[in-house]
């Protein structure tokens, strides 16, 4: 099976659990209220010949960009997000992309998967999961 091309602009469509997500990631209660309450944009450029992939979360409250190449670990840098770092690997299982975040926070990561023109994206840290689909602009 040949993994699909995620490049193009996606725009959140639904999400769930994100505030108990965001909690288990000790994000105060402020923030997390202000953070659910963001329609985040993600731009994804993706060259499946060379497993090369840059996403960028886009909110008017900040930004964030993930450069990294499937199958390479890599330092990350989560300030934006949480204010830690974490060894980060993006891997292939099948046609999904599962990226595993360690360091401080235990099951730490992420699944994204194409239905459609729907981006899925499954957050999860500390048994607590947290889900958003994002619609792909025409």
């Amino acid at each position: 099976m040949s993994q699909p091309n995620y490049s193009g602009t996606y725009h959140l469509a639904e999400q769930d659990n994100m505030d108990s997500y965001l909690a288990a990631l000790d994000i105060n209660f402020a923030l997390r209220k202000i953070v659910c309450l963001l329609k985040p944009t993600k731009e994804i450029s993706h060259d499946p010949a060379t497993g090369t992939m840059k996403i960028r979360t886009v909110t008017t409250l900040k930004n964030f960009n993930m450069d990294f190449t499937i199958g390479k670990e890599f330092t990350e840098d989560l300030g934006p997000v949480d204010g830690r770092t974490c060894q980060t690997t993006v891997s292939w299982e099948g046609d999904k992309l599962v990226c595993v975040q360690r360091g401080e926070k235990e099951g730490r990561g992420w699944t994204h998967w194409l239905e459609g023109n729907k981006l899925h994206l499954e957050m999860r840290v500390q048994g607590v999961v947290a889900k958003q689909v994002f619609k792909k602009e025409d």
